[in-house]
C-alpha cells in the first residue's frame, strides 16, 4: 500500500467524520480552509461552532519536504525527505456534561523501507461518569483486539502515561488509547496497520454521538459552567506545554492557526481552586488518575 492511497483514505476519514458531526450539531456548518505549506504539501481545516460543537475542528493534512537538523535529532533519523499525512480533531462542547474529545491519525515516511504509523482517541470529561468512560474504553478495545490482542492493554497504558498533566499530577481526562511508529515490527503489514488507523477513526462517531446525546438535554447551571472552565484551563496546560505533536507541529514551521484548533474559544484559571467536599466536582478530581480499569464499570 503506498502513501498516497493512505492520503486518500484519511481525506475520505474527514469527509464521513465532518458530515456525521454535522448532523449532530444541527445548526453548526463546518468551515473550510484549503492551506498550502510553504516546505510542501498542505491540509484542509475545517472548523465547527454551532447548537452543541462550541468549538470544533476536522484536520487534514499531508505534508512533505526537509527535516531540519533538531527534528532529526529529535525523532532519531538520519534522512531528512519527510511525507506525512493525518487527520486529527478535538471538539468542545457547550454542554459541560459532553466531554471534550480528541482523535489523531497518522502515517509518517522517509522512504519505501522506512515509515510508520501513529495516533489514537481519549477523552476528557469536565465531569467523568464511570459507566460512560467504560463503554469508551470498551468501544476503543473491541476495536484494538481486532488487530492485536495486546494492542488495547498496550496503548491504554501509553496514553496514560502520555496524557498526563505532570505539574498538576493528573490525567489530563480519561485516558483512551495512544500508540506511535507502529511498523513491521508489530508483525502486521502495512496494509494491517493502515486499515487499523482507520478503523481507529472510524469509531470515532459510533463512540462520541452517543455520548453527545445522552447529555444533550442535561441541565447545568453557573457553576458547572465555572466547572467546564477550569478543565479546559488544563487542557490548554497539556497542550502547549507537554503535547508533543504541538511542539512538533510549531517547531517544523506547521500552520499556526491548525495547530492551535485544539484549543478553546474560553478557559479559565481561579488561583488555587478547592473542590468542595463530597462535590461532583472533588469525585472528578479523584479520578483523574493512572491505571484505572475503565472496564471494571461496565
Amino acid at each position: 500500500m503506498n502513501k498516497e492511497i493512505i492520503e486518500q483514505r484519511l481525506r475520505n476519514l474527514q469527509d464521513n467524520i465532518c458530515q456525521s458531526l454535522e448532523q449532530l450539531d444541527g445548526e453548526g456548518k463546518f468551515q473550510e480552509d484549503l492551506w498550502e505549506r510553504p516546505g510542501g504539501g498542505g491540509g484542509r481545516t475545517r472548523i465547527i461552532q454551532g447548537k452543541v460543537i462550541e468549538k470544533g475542528g476536522v484536520n487534514f493534512s499531508a505534508v512533505h519536504g526537509k527535516l531540519s537538523e533538531p527534528i532529526r535529532k529529535k525523532l532519531k533519523i538520519e534522512s531528512d525527505d519527510f511525507f506525512a499525512t493525518g487527520v486529527s480533531i478535538v471538539l468542545h462542547p457547550h454542554n459541560p456534561f459532553i466531554p471534550i474529545i480528541h482523535m489523531n491519525v497518522r502515517y509518517f515516511e522517509l522512504n519505501e523501507d522506512k515509515w510508520w504509523f501513529g495516533g489514537g482517541i481519549d477523552l476528557t470529561p469536565h465531569y467523568i461518569n464511570t459507566k460512560e468512560a467504560a463503554f469508551f474504553h470498551n468501544q476503543l478495545k473491541n476495536t484494538c483486539d481486532k488487530y492485536h490482542k495486546d494492542f488495547y492493554t498496550r496503548f491504554k497504558k501509553w496514553a496514560d502515561d502520555y496524557f498526563f498533566i505532570r505539574h498538576r499530577n493528573e490525567t489530563r481526562g480519561i485516558g483512551g488509547i495512544f500508540f506511535d511508529r507502529l511498523g513491521p515490527e508489530t508483525g502486521l503489514t502495512k496494509e494491517q496497520l493502515a486499515n487499523f488507523i482507520i478503523e481507529v477513526g472510524e469509531t470515532f462517531i459510533p463512540t462520541y454521538v452517543p455520548l453527545a446525546k445522552r447529555n444533550l438535554s442535561t441541565t447545568f447551571n453557573d457553576q458547572n459552567k465555572q466547572w467546564q472552565g477550569l478543565r479546559r484551563g488544563r487542557y490548554v496546560e497539556f497542550n502547549l506545554v507537554w503535547d508533543a505533536g504541538t511542539k512538533f507541529g510549531l517547531e517544523t514551521n506547521g500552520r499556526i492557526e491548525s495547530i492551535l484548533m485544539s484549543l478553546p474559544s474560553q478557559a479559565s484559571w481561579t488561583y488555587d481552586y478547592q473542590a468542595a467536599p463530597d462535590s461532583e466536582e472533588e469525585k472528578t478530581l479523584q479520578l483523574l488518575k493512572k491505571e484505572i480499569d475503565w472496564l471494571g464499570y461496565i
